[in-house]
């Protein structure tokens, strides 16, 4: 129990951690990248607004067209002289009037120009190919293609994506050694609580059986010397009812705190040898009991508390039925497990108590104390056997139904 516990708790704050910081990175990263977007666009904006063919009337140097950028600092560096820019330079009858590829041979005229035309017939204005960022502008007598090489940019993104990668996979394992740290430290106080409290459970059993063998001793005593009364007849129902309940306690302890010695065994033939006492039973309650067990299930465990699971369920299920109903019990193969499901006809059980039906003197009707002899141990005890077998065990409420599943692992 407490081991899924410190599971789940690890599980929490990893997640939240990795929420965090997966959000802040995406965050910084995608700031960046708007930033840096925004700032080559600016960049290639400026190009193509002071951009002229040499040579021609209109021409001027590109520095004195570059107006300073509103709240630059005089020392800053002249971003538009030191980006690498591309154009073409396109008439309106077709013509190419100018091709400059930055002296760089990556990128011929030819591919530039047929890029050129085709984002021309496209109608685009700006956007991205490859990795060139462009912009489209009409300038009177020709229309003007620029691009700025976008490569650096996507190097640098690629490299923040690879160090994130490796210092975050390096900050989650160090996260896991932490969050496990702190579930234990979280755990800690509950667990040591709750091995304290089952050892008082079977502390006070052990230390209650004597004093309610020399009552019951007494009581005989009494009887035989003065004969039967209602007193003594009251004093034995009550210490029965004690007894009965310190033996509950003694196995609810046992099933939790010590481990049973565990063997292969035929779980196939124990249910059916288990079932074989309760049909009188449930014969003399006017019910029908309906078995349909598999053969040849074999699992590791314990024969005493595995037939106690048995009994329990069946128990459970013949105090709970109506005079006139049917009892069912079932033991199949699923994948590598059993499963073993006692059903009885009855009402069902409310979602929000289903749960706690498993938990120690937990009874559906409140106002039934020991009735019979059960105090709401039995399936508190039927959990602690089936966990110890590594299984598990639920309650289902089909139509008109209540069915108790427990799973446990078969033998290989």
């Amino acid at each position: 129990m407490f081991k899924q516990s410190r599971r789940k708790i690890v599980a929490a704050i990893l997640v939240m951690l990795v929420l965090v910081l997966f959000g802040t990175l995406c965050t910084i990263y995608l700031a960046s990248y708007a930033q840096m977007t925004a700032e080559n666009r600016r960049l290639l904006e400026q190009y193509v607004s002071s951009y002229t063919i040499p040579g021609s009337a209109d021409a001027a140097p590109l520095a004195s067209s570059t107006p300073p950028r509103p709240g630059a600092r005089p020392e800053e560096p002249p971003m538009l002289e030191l980006s690498t820019f591309y154009s073409v330079a396109i008439a309106k009858d077709g013509q190419v009037l100018k091709v400059d590829t930055a002296d760089i041979s990556t990128l011929s005229e030819s591919t530039l120009t047929e890029l050129a035309r085709q984002i021309l017939q496209s109608g685009r204005t700006d956007g991205v190919e490859s990795h060139l960022i462009f912009r489209t502008a009409d300038k009177g007598s020709y229309s003007l293609v620029a691009f700025l090489d976008n490569t650096l940019q996507r190097e640098s993104a690629g490299t923040l994506i690879r160090y994130t990668l490796i210092f975050g996979g390096a900050a989650l394992v160090v996260l896991f050694f932490l969050a496990r740290y702190l579930a234990d430290r979280i755990v800690a106080p509950l667990e040591e609580s709750y091995q304290k409290q089952k050892q008082f459970v079977s502390d006070a059993g052990h230390e209650l059986k004597t004093p309610v063998a020399v009552v019951n001793a007494n009581v005989e005593l009494l009887s035989r010397q003065i004969g039967e009364n209602p007193w003594l007849a009251n004093i034995r129902y009550e210490n029965e009812r004690m007894s009965a309940l310190i033996l509950q306690l003694l196995d609810l302890a046992r099933a939790e705190q010590a481990a049973p010695p565990m063997g292969p065994l035929d779980l196939s033939r124990l249910v059916c040898g288990e079932t074989l006492p309760f049909e009188s039973v449930a014969y003399e309650s006017g019910l029908a009991l309906h078995s349909q067990i598999a053969e040849g299930l074999f699992v590791v465990g314990n024969g005493v508390q595995l037939k106690q699971l048995v009994s329990i369920l069946l128990d459970n299920a013949i105090r709970h039925s109506a005079p006139g109903a049917q009892v069912r019990i079932a033991l199949q193969k699923e994948k590598n497990q059993a499963v073993l499901s006692v059903t009885n006809e009855g009402d069902p059980i409310p979602p929000q108590q289903r749960d706690l039906l498993f938990e120690r003197f937990y009874r559906t009707d409140a106002a039934r104390t020991g009735e019979g002899g059960h105090y709401g141990l039995g399936l508190a005890i039927a959990k602690a056997i089936v966990t110890a077998h590594k299984g598990s065990i639920q309650v289902q409420c089909p139509e008109g139904a209540v069915e108790f599943i427990a799973t446990l692992p078969l033998s290989r």
